[in-house]
């Protein structure tokens, strides 16, 4: 039996994914922002000055949507990269 951790775990591996894992966020934020005010801008030319509350809606929609696809995505990529995905099919093994 191995007594070595794997996935998550393990202390070095779990720095590197979760590292990974922000940097993944951080560029999905910078997306997120650069959207959002590609649409306020758009917005502002074709509807004129647009209302701080309208600005907050648009940030808060397309900017909070794309940044939540990112967090789910990259979820999902932190599972299967890491062996969780696989520790769900061992579970009788423990």
């Amino acid at each position: 039996m191995n007594d070595q951790p794997h996935g998550l775990g393990d202390p070095d591996y779990a720095r590197f994914a979760w590292a990974r894992f922000r940097e993944l966020m951080a560029w999905m934020i910078a997306a997120a922002t650069a959207c959002s005010a590609a649409v306020i801008a758009v917005l502002g030319v074709v509807h004129g000055p647009l209302r701080l509350v309208t600005m907050l809606a648009v940030i808060g929609g397309v900017g909070g949507s794309i940044v939540m696809a990112g967090l789910l995505m990259g979820l999902v990529f932190l599972s299967s990269g890491t062996g969780h995905d696989e520790d769900v099919e061992r579970f009788d093994e423990w």
